[in-house]
């Protein structure tokens, strides 16, 4: 042994001698683990009756309901103790998304900062604006081929971010720095289909039948036209049909949205296994609002229109219970633009929650259309109805997002006033477009049906209240009572119960983006008309 070498060990030596508090660690450790264990089986015991029965009223398979508890235990154990701490902070303060000084900022990664680390950089400004709840519209990866990403919702890898906004592991370091700062992050979670390319699809298009059986294949064509026949169409104009066919496996898949968007079977309870399992991943990576993209088609019945079945509110209930089991920091947020019947029972009910909250989606549609009408009798109404449900019911209230406006009214009622549903869509459409007498609005219609007329609106805030027309024409009375207009309807935005969010952009009165014209893989969405980059 050389002289260096025998120094070296003999300092580690003393080294060793001199470290007494080395030894109490491991018993801190111990005691630590103990003090979590009882943590999760305190939450377990809470919710294990209710969870198994749920789940072996849709599945009746023990096997899986174990299997799905082994993980839970596993991701919970693997949660930082960072979050965990957040976790037990939110628990103590209880319904935290609830407080007043909440103010949410919806934004696409690429055009606001460039990628995951830019968005770094924008936080001082973020804090400045007042934003302390910041949603990154969708950023997992998706086919390169933007024709084929719809936007970020056809995914096909849940455990990966798209390459060129960055990595998991950025992702991660993100959500420290926001938490650091008292911004939560929400995010989408495509619970209904996935993407082609995804690896469950690419082994189910090659015949292996685990693979198929997580999708809808069908041959028969009687059993697709009845499909056809029961089940509403959502693009019937940019993507009519509700299967694809396959002619190398001689079927087809069904596809409601795109046809690269595979539908998940959730009657297979694999498939809800997994997807809770990646729930839990993304939870662990920091994020405190999870985003249920289109909740009411998630489950699909023959016989049925496959719109808001019963099986979808035990799915939704079993997956908050099993964040408040695991991670309940967690924010469920559901999407659901439906009639505002429809809407309501996702929140569940007091004694049975479901999401913790829903997007205002009826009042938003309401609120442009008392603008183009100068009428607020339906609005009005509305919010009565708003203001007599449960305190605990929590909507998030938005005037403009990064998807259409569909004009998905009270026609009822309207009816009563002698406006008709299809002449009054044309009407609003019309007025927003900037084809009615006296309208400043500019914007394009999207996905409009020729057959029935129907047809929905896409502009920014700022577009629809004139700041656009206004800006075009040098007209400075005009755009002086545009930017009233815009800041009147925030103002009323931010009066409402609930939690407000604007949309990036906005804060600087953005107007149209006309570029995504000369874009190819864009030119046939018009909802691009309001993604454009920040400048």
């Amino acid at each position: 042994m050389t002289e260096k070498a025998s120094r070296k060990g003999a300092a580690k030596r003393a080294a060793a001698r001199k470290a007494p508090k080395a030894v109490a660690a491991p018993r801190v450790a111990k005691a630590e683990r103990v003090r979590a264990d009882a943590v999760f089986q305190e939450r377990l015991a809470r919710h294990h009756d209710e969870l198994r029965w749920l789940y072996m009223e849709l599945y009746d398979n023990g096997d899986m309901f174990a299997e799905l508890l082994d993980q839970m235990r596993a991701y919970y154990d693997a949660r930082s103790e960072r979050l965990r701490a957040l976790d037990a902070e939110r628990e103590a303060a209880g319904e935290w998304y609830r407080s007043r000084d909440m103010l949410g900022m919806q934004m696409y990664i690429d055009n606001f900062a460039g990628n995951i680390k830019g968005m770094e950089d924008r936080l001082d400004y973020l804090e400045r604006v007042g934003v302390n709840y910041l949603h990154l519209m969708p950023f997992l990866d998706t086919p390169a081929d933007r024709s084929r990403s719809d936007g970020g919702y056809a995914v096909k890898d849940f455990r990966r971010v798209k390459p060129e906004l960055g990595t998991m592991e950025d992702l991660a370091h993100l959500a420290g720095k926001c938490h650091e700062r008292g911004i939560s992050l929400c995010m989408d979670f495509v619970m209904n289909h996935t993407s082609e390319e995804h690896e469950w699809a690419r082994r189910a298009r090659a015949g292996e039948g685990e693979y198929m059986s997580r999708y809808f294949f069908e041959g028969n064509q009687a059993v697709i036209d009845q499909y056809t026949r029961d089940v509403p169409q959502v693009f019937p104009t940019t993507a009519p049909g509700h299967f694809t066919y396959l002619p190398e496996l001689g079927q087809s898949v069904m596809t409601q949205f795109y046809p690269y968007q595979w539908d998940l079977n959730y009657r297979n309870p694999r498939v809800f296994n997994e997807m809770m399992y990646n729930f839990l991943y993304l939870a662990n990576q920091g994020m405190d609002i999870i985003r249920i993209d289109a909740v009411p088609y998630i489950w699909k019945q023959l016989g049925t229109n496959c719109r808001n079945l019963p099986q979808v509110h035990t799915i939704v209930r079993m997956m908050r219970m099993i964040g408040e089991i695991v991670c309940p920091g967690i924010v469920l947020l559901g999407e659901v633009v439906m009639a505002p019947v429809e809407v309501v029972p996702y929140f569940g009910t007091v004694e049975k929650p479901e999401c913790h909250m829903l997007y205002n989606v009826t009042t938003m549609a309401t609120t442009w259309n008392s603008v183009a009408c100068r009428d607020t009798r339906l609005l009005r109404s509305q919010l009565d109805a708003v203001c007599g449900l449960p305190s605990q019911y929590t909507f998030l209230n938005y005037l403009r997002c990064h998807d259409d406006i569909g004009w998905g009214l009270d026609y009822a009622t309207l009816s009563t006033w002698g406006m008709e549903e299809v002449p009054h869509k044309r009407y609003l459409n019309d007025y927003f477009q900037g084809h009615t007498p006296g309208s400043t609005s500019r914007g394009e219609l999207y996905n409009a049906d020729p057959v029935t007329g129907d047809a929905r609106f896409c502009a920014t805030t700022a577009s629809m209240c004139g700041i656009e027309a206004a800006g075009f024409e040098g007209n400075e009375a005009a755009m002086s009572t545009a930017i009233a207009k815009d800041l009147m309807l925030h103002a009323y935005m931010l009066s409402q119960s609930g939690l407000p969010i604007i949309y990036s952009g906005d804060e600087i009165g953005q107007v149209n983006d006309y570029s995504y014209q000369d874009d190819p893989e864009k030119a046939k969405d018009s909802r691009y008309i309001h993604r454009g980059r920040f400048p």
